[in-house]
């Protein structure tokens, strides 16, 4: 059985983003050596994440794929490290299965695929055989591609739709324990995710869903931080809108900041009724 699964009903879950890579977005090469890595995982620990969500290929807008043999040094230590140590939840961010195999070997419990189990046709008796929970993303394109003028008739539809597919896809080959994820800034512009954004509540009748938004681009694009440095208030407020429509997981760079955002915000929010036939 892997850790977190079911996911508990009583709380939203802070998944904190723990990056081996040395050209994230936000914290590429901060964290690259093992003991950079383990320090912040403790971090991050401490400050109350529920999961760890260890990736070793960036997938900002423009990023490269990395070689299997590089991405499994830079994750698999990691992963063991941590597993020697702590009970939490491990997430492995990849798109490969070897990569992913590996992982789950070394102690990871869950895989965050943004292919949604398209890049490697391998992954899925990968996430069958050892029952792995398994996060589906919508993206458009590639990393390499996707912010090339991304085009949608309906952005809300054909989100929903490809994740109903993948969702189908997955079940048909034993795939259970699934999660989906909208994917905001992978092949979207301002406006589709801001729309994405404003019907998040339709996803949740799919699956239980991720969001991850932490200091992305669209922020600065509102006014609210040029660096990914500075936007932290509007991951925060993006944090709101999840809480309200109903999203389980939040993917985060600060942890700390969202568990005292989520202490208060819950606290303050009117309690809703059952509703009775």
């Amino acid at each position: 059985m892997a850790r977190l699964w079911p996911l508990p009903e009583d709380r939203i879950l802070l998944m904190g983003i723990l990056n081996v890579t040395p050209d994230s977005f936000y914290d590429g090469g901060q964290h690259a050596r093992l003991d950079q890595a383990l320090h912040h995982a403790e971090q991050l620990i401490r400050e109350g994440a529920d999961i760890l969500d260890i990736g070793g290929e960036s997938t900002r807008p423009g990023a490269q794929e990395v070689p299997v043999p590089e991405e499994l040094d830079r994750v698999i230590p990691v992963i063991e490290a941590l597993r020697r140590h702590f009970d939490i939840p491990i997430s492995v961010d990849t798109r490969k299965a070897p990569v992913a195999q590996e992982a789950l070997r070394a102690g990871a419990d869950w895989i965050n695929d943004i292919s949604a189990l398209r890049h490697d046709p391998d992954m899925v008796r990968v996430a069958r055989e050892y029952g792995a929970p398994v996060v589906l993303m919508h993206m458009q394109g590639t990393p390499q591609t996707m912010q090339q003028n991304p085009t949608y008739k309906d952005v809300v539809q054909e989100v929903y739709a490809f994740l109903e597919e993948r969702i189908r896809f997955a079940e048909s080959h034993g795939i259970h324990r699934l999660l989906v994820d909208p994917g905001i800034g992978f092949g979207k512009t301002l406006e589709h995710n801001l729309a994405l954004l404003h019907n998040l509540s339709r996803f949740t009748e799919l699956a239980p869903v991720l969001l991850g938004v932490s200091r992305k681009s669209m922020f600065g694009h509102l006014g609210a931080g040029e660096t990914p440095g500075e936007r932290l208030e509007g991951t925060l407020a993006a944090a709101a809108v999840a809480v309200d429509a109903g999203v389980r997981i939040l993917r985060v760079h600060d942890v700390a900041a969202h568990r005292k955002f989520l202490t208060v915000y819950q606290a303050l929010r009117p309690k809703r009724e059952a509703t009775h036939p």
